[in-house]
């Protein structure tokens, strides 16, 4: 590749561009089973069909007696009639005679309908004596009975494959037996963070060196977008300690933070290259026009090639790049829609925003009154300035600004009011 260190991108891909390129290169990762206690947040798969009727037998839909229903008809308020009281039906503890002509069996909601029964008697208009029950009113036939499959019916399809599980749905599989849930897998990340001025999360800043915020961010969204196990290792400005950890990364999806623009201590690019391949390098973005993509060469035979994600230091320009670049890649490795997965807003601006045709901008906002406020400042290091913001207006490239008064979509940061 060429090296652009201290000399500049000779020219930016087009955000379009390098999502398409993402997600016509990235597909999900192969299935693994995935305990039934633990599936809800996964995503299924493959199609699930039921082995068994639900229920599997007649049932009681309330309390009360399991009778002949013919033998209460002619039942009324001032006028019961008597059944000899045979026993009870528990759930889990079934009658095992058999209801004759003239006779009930005490039952309990869920519990199984004995044999000669066709009809569950409410209790509210049965009274019980010693050896008999008075019934005051006439069930019909089937009335008060689940039957089998009435919920579920062997070889129905229950679930579809690229669901994302619920709890609910947890609560279905195991209902039909399943003990084992395919799941597509999910991702590894790996974080890779870059510069000899850096301290690691804990620390106070001091002198020329300042805290790693990008790390912790990094690692909160890649958890928020389904990663299985995120780590972070930090490194010198070192080239021979980067090309190792790129090289040697045990994940699916590898983030630089730092090390990615066109300095001379940024590597990463050219490492990134030599060891694999870089796909694009330099976004016609703001911020994190520094961004780059790449692919690493599989850890093992017949592996997948691992992806490199290169994230500018500068906080929010991290922040852009990987919601952009990054997300919607961990998301889809892990079968999740590649959408960014932000609520949505949509209100008035009241001011407007400037920006420059060709470039996408992606504008921190705060919300106030109603309306949309850009927070006012361009500074990509101003991790504060998220932290103000209520979310995100996304300016296209097409557009050269956005006027006051103009209803603009806001992707929200927070998940649900607080």
């Amino acid at each position: 590749m060429r090296d652009v260190r201290m000399r500049g991108f000779a020219e930016r891909a087009d955000v379009e561009e390098v999502s398409d390129f993402l997600a016509g290169t990235v597909s999900e990762l192969p299935s693994e089973p995935v305990g039934v206690a633990v599936c809800a947040g996964r995503v299924l798969a493959r199609d699930v069909a039921s082995e068994v009727d639900v229920p599997s037998f007649r049932r009681s839909a309330m309390d009360g007696y399991a009778v002949r229903g013919e033998d209460t008809f002619g039942a009324a308020p001032n006028d019961p009639l008597a059944l000899a009281l045979l026993g009870e039906s528990m759930p889990g503890r079934p009658f095992e005679g058999r209801v004759t002509p003239g006779s009930a069996v005490r039952i309990m909601t869920g519990a199984p309908v004995p044999d000669g029964a066709d009809a569950v008697v409410m209790a509210e208009v049965c009274e019980e004596g010693d050896a008999s029950v008075a019934v005051r009113d006439a069930v019909a036939p089937h009335k008060n009975v689940g039957a089998p499959g009435e919920d579920i019916r062997n070889g129905d399809v229950v679930l579809r494959a690229g669901r994302r599980l619920r709890p609910q749905d947890a609560g279905l599989l195991a209902s039909i037996g399943v003990a084992d849930v395919p799941c597509v897998g999910r991702p590894r990340v790996r974080i890779i963070v870059t510069g000899d001025e850096l301290l690691p999360p804990g620390s106070r800043p001091s002198g020329a060196h300042i805290v790693d915020s990008n790390s912790l961010v990094l690692e909160a969204l890649a958890r928020r977008d389904g990663a299985a196990e995120v780590l972070t290792e930090r490194l010198p400005d070192r080239e021979d300690a980067i090309r190792a950890a790129l090289r040697d990364a045990p994940a699916e999806v590898v983030l630089v933070s730092g090390g990615s623009s066109v300095g001379r201590e940024d590597h990463a690019p050219r490492l990134v290259s030599e060891l694999g391949r870089l796909d694009f390098h330099g976004v016609a973005m703001r911020p994190s026009s520094p961004a780059g993509v790449g692919r690493l060469p599989a850890l093992t035979e017949g592996g997948p090639e691992r992806f490199a994600f290169l994230l500018p230091g500068n906080p929010v320009s991290c922040l852009c790049a990987y919601e952009f670049f990054a997300g919607p890649s961990v998301r889809a490795l892990g079968g999740r829609s590649r959408e960014w997965p932000h609520r949505r807003a949509t209100l008035p601006l009241a001011r407007k925003i400037s920006s420059a045709i060709g470039r996408v901008d992606y504008v921190r906002v705060a919300i106030e009154s109603g309306r949309v406020v850009p927070i006012a400042t361009a500074g990509a290091s101003i991790l504060s300035s998220t932290v103000r913001a209520a979310g995100a207006v996304i300016v296209p490239r097409g557009r050269e600004g956005m006027p006051e008064g103009e209803t603009v979509e806001v992707l929200l940061y927070d998940e649900a009011p607080a």
